[in-house]
Parts: structure tokens; C-alpha cells; sequence
């Protein structure tokens, strides 16, 4: 079970990773830029993270996940509000260094949590599309360039020829979770899932992980900018957090988990000295979630989601693309996607990157020409 303490301990004995050669950013073309992915699995709702509440639809379709006594939500603009829990998110938002791209969503269109992780990590319209991730092509296609997973495992969007290092506190000393003790941390607050898997692991004597509470996603953020941070680091990485599938409780379990996030996009800030400037963040999920809250406090599995974006390469202090509103929802139930997912991220590669059209379109993003980068994220 991953401990903060030794997490922090073997974050400083890991600075050594810096001077391995298969880091080595020397006479890289991308110079100061850095590029930090966040995959957020369980499918974050987005009207919450980011609600729409000048909708005059909103307050009718969300029920009880719209109001909350007492909790102002910060302002983005005339439509869109920001969760309260997202308050440094918020300052960067006035700052200009923080945007968002809601009603963004997938090709793939069905419900399921594990095809939906991997499209979104394949690059592709289907789960099998591809065996390879994107984020390990975009490295392969930029050339002379590094990227670094601190995960716990080898995910899907990092695999594939290019050179991309892993780090994780269990190589450093602390036991990795088990894949039943992931699970259990991921459907936790699923009232007819979570004390089954929860009995299952008291059977075999296991507690279950804390992976997805506390500090661990600041501290792998923290870990994150001190490498990034180095002259010779990588300039891409990846960091993933489980547990934000809110079928039950989700405003009690939003306000924690969103403020797990804020408080580690503050670390990655803090961390990153000067490089800031340099970054962009993309915070990214499989699916949205219904529209309407169902009868445990929850949401279940939806469409469309949004997609965060920090740094200081950011265009933010505003939400960009299309919004399709509340009148109309896909299938009765949820928000329609107005943004093809691989656009936003297209859109990032291009203009912050300077990947080419066409290696997004053939390579990293394979048989996705019909879909256009979206302009106006980096600036």
C-alpha cells in the first residue's frame, strides 16, 4: 500500500532518474516546452467540474448535483461556473493561464469504462485500433525527444517503440497495489460494487489501497515538475488518477477528488519554477457522465465530457470551442460532444509541439484527417 511519507522519501532519492541517459533532453528541438498529460479514469462529469449553470435547463435536468447549500461557484463567464473545490485552477483562470474545452467527446459512443480508456489512450475510433498509445507516437514523430509515465504501470498511452521511462513510488521501495486492490479503489463509492469488492479483499487479508485519497496524485504531480523542471529531463510526461466514476454520493466525492487535482496542478506550478511558462497541461477523461442525477446522489456513464488545460503556454481566461447546451441531450441523457476529444489534443500537438498535420493525422492519430486541430488553445 503506497505510504505518503515513503512516496516523498524515494521522490528525493529518485532525483538520480535525471542523469539516466534514456532522459537525456540534450540539443532537444523542443527546447523549454513542456507537455504534461493527466488521465483522469472513471469519467469525470464535466457539468460538475465546470457547470453550466446560466443554462435555463440546468437546474430542472442536474436536480440535487446543482445545489449545494452554501457553496459558491466562482464565475468563468456569462454560461460556464467553476467548481469550488478547482479555487487555484480559478486564479490561474484569471491569470490567463487555465481554459477549458467543454462538450468534448470520443468517436467511440458506447458505455463502457475499459473500451473508452482505450480509444482514448490508441488514439483511434475503436478499443482495438491500435496497440500502440498516442502520447508514444507524438514522441516518436517530434524526434530527440523523451517522455517519462509516473505510473504504477505501463499504461496503454505510453506504449509503443518511442522512448518513454517510467517512475513510480513502487520502484523506489513501496509495494504496488494489486490490480483487486485498484479495482476496488476505483468502483469504492459504487453501492452495489464497492462492498464486494471490499468483501473480496478482506478474504484474502488485504486492506484496500488508498490510491485514489490523500495526497498521492500532489505528490506524482510534485514528482512530475522536478523532472520536467531539469535541463536534461524529459519534456513530455504522463501522470494518470483513479476513482472518478460517481455513480453514488458524487458531490461529497467530486468536492475531494477535484480538490486533489487543484491541489496538485498548485504543485506542478509551484514546482516548476520558470518552466511554467513553458507548459501546457491537458487534463483528460474517458466520458462524460447522464445529465440528470440518478437515484443514489450519482451520475452514471454519459458522453460528452470536458477537457482542462493549464500552464503558462496556455490560451486561457476562457472556455473554448462549441457549446451544444442543455436543450437537446444525445439519447435523452447526455451532454452531445460539440468537440472531437483528438481535435483539442491535435490542437495541443500542433501549436505548442509543432507537430505537423500530417504525422497527427497518419501517425499519431491514425485515419483521423476528417478531424481538424482546434486552433486557439496555446498563445
Amino acid at each position: 500500500m503506497f505510504n505518503r511519507r515513503e512516496f516523498l522519501k524515494a521522490l528525493g532519492a529518485g532525483t538520480s532518474l535525471l542523469l539516466w541517459p534514456s532522459l537525456a533532453a540534450a540539443d532537444s528541438p523542443l527546447g523549454k516546452r513542456r507537455l504534461v498529460v493527466v488521465l483522469l479514469r472513471g469519467a469525470l462529469d464535466g457539468l460538475a467540474a465546470v457547470p453550466c449553470d446560466s443554462d435555463p435547463a440546468y437546474q430542472r435536468l442536474r436536480g440535487s448535483l446543482a445545489s449545494q447549500e452554501g457553496v459558491v461557484a466562482p464565475r468563468l463567464d456569462g454560461t460556464f461556473s467553476l467548481h469550488p473545490s478547482l479555487a487555484f485552477c480559478h486564479r490561474l483562470y484569471q491569470a490567463g493561464d487555465f481554459a477549458v474545452v467543454h462538450a468534448c467527446g470520443l468517436p467511440y459512443q458506447g458505455r463502457s469504462h475499459f473500451d473508452a480508456q482505450e480509444c482514448l489512450e490508441n488514439g483511434t475510433a475503436t478499443p482495438t485500433g491500435s496497440r500502440t498509445g498516442w502520447l508514444n507516437r507524438a514522441v516518436g514523430s517530434l524526434g530527440d525527444t523523451q517522455g517519462l509515465g509516473l505510473t504504477s504501470s505501463r499504461p496503454l498511452l505510453i506504449r509503443g517503440p518511442a522512448p518513454f521511462a517510467t517512475w513510480s513510488p513502487s520502484a523506489h521501495g513501496t509495494t504496488q497495489p494489486s490490480l483487486a486492490q485498484r479495482v476496488a479503489a476505483l468502483y469504492r463509492q459504487d453501492p452495489r460494487l464497492g462492498p464486494v469488492f471490499e468483501r473480496a479483499l478482506a478474504m484474502q487479508q488485504m486492506a484496500p489501497t488508498d490510491i485514489d485519497s490523500g495526497g498521492l496524485l500532489k505528490d506524482t504531480l510534485a514528482a512530475a515538475a522536478q523532472f520536467l523542471a531539469a535541463a536534461d529531463g524529459p519534456q513530455i510526461a504522463m501522470v494518470e488518477d483513479d476513482g472518478w466514476d460517481t455513480h453514488a454520493r458524487q458531490n461529497a466525492v467530486l468536492s475531494r477528488k477535484l480538490e486533489q487535482l487543484d491541489g496538485g496542478l498548485a504543485a506542478l506550478h509551484g514546482k516548476l519554477g520558470e518552466r511554467w511558462q513553458h507548459t501546457a497541461v491537458v487534463v483528460i477523461t474517458e466520458f462524460g457522465r447522464t445529465v440528470a442525477v440518478n437515484g443514489t446522489g450519482g451520475t452514471d456513464h454519459g458522453t460528452a465530457s470536458c477537457i482542462l488545460l493549464a500552464g503558462g503556454a496556455i490560451r486561457g481566461g476562457r472556455v473554448h470551442g462549441q457549446w451544444p447546451g442543455l436543450a437537446r441531450l444525445r439519447d435523452d441523457r447526455d451532454l452531445i460532444a460539440a468537440q472531437d476529444t483528438r481535435a483539442v489534443l491535435k490542437g495541443v500537438l500542433r501549436d505548442h509541439l509543432g507537430l505537423d498535420l500530417d504525422p497527427l493525422a497518419e501517425q499519431v492519430f491514425p485515419d483521423s484527417r476528417q478531424v481538424g486541430p482546434l486552433a486557439g488553445l496555446i498563445g
